[in-house]
């Protein structure tokens, strides 16, 4: 296996680790959601979403970027439609991410404003922009 066979290993790794922790984490809130502010169930749920975030989600996020990246350069992606369309969508994928990280904050502040049905409604977003962005990879429609 060359240089470039691992390096897209990697980022297909990565990708998998990523969407693992951004289907995850959105569900955890849905639970916490519920809990009571303060609760022993509220603070387990604190340390795992803090732990998923910080150990799986955000190097998952980095790999998937720096991988990503030097596959697109490896196979000249930049000048290809597809992968702009893709691009934009890692990148809303990637304000999700942020917007995820938030939710970690306020939730361990005790400041969450957000039912469990917005969570819920919430953990289909990463699913449908997953599709989307292996539709334009496999398929390459433009």
């Amino acid at each position: 296996m060359g240089v470039y066979e691992w390096v897209k290993s990697l980022h297909v790794i990565a990708v998998i680790a990523w969407m693992a922790g951004m289907l995850y984490l959105p569900r955890l809130f849905v639970y916490h959601a519920e809990a009571v502010p303060g609760s022993e169930k509220s603070e387990t749920f604190k340390v795992m979403e803090r732990r998923l975030l910080k150990a799986i989600i955000n190097p998952a996020m980095i790999a998937t970027w720096v991988f990503g990246l030097w596959v697109a350069v490896e196979i000249g992606a930049f000048s290809q439609g597809w992968f702009h369309a893709k691009l934009t969508l890692v990148l809303l994928m990637s304000g999700l991410h942020g917007y995820l990280s938030g939710c970690v904050k306020r939730f361990a502040r005790d400041e969450n404003k957000k039912s469990a049905k917005f969570y819920r409604i919430l953990n289909e977003v990463p699913t449908v922009l997953m599709i989307l962005i292996v539709i334009l990879v496999i398929g390459k429609p433009f």
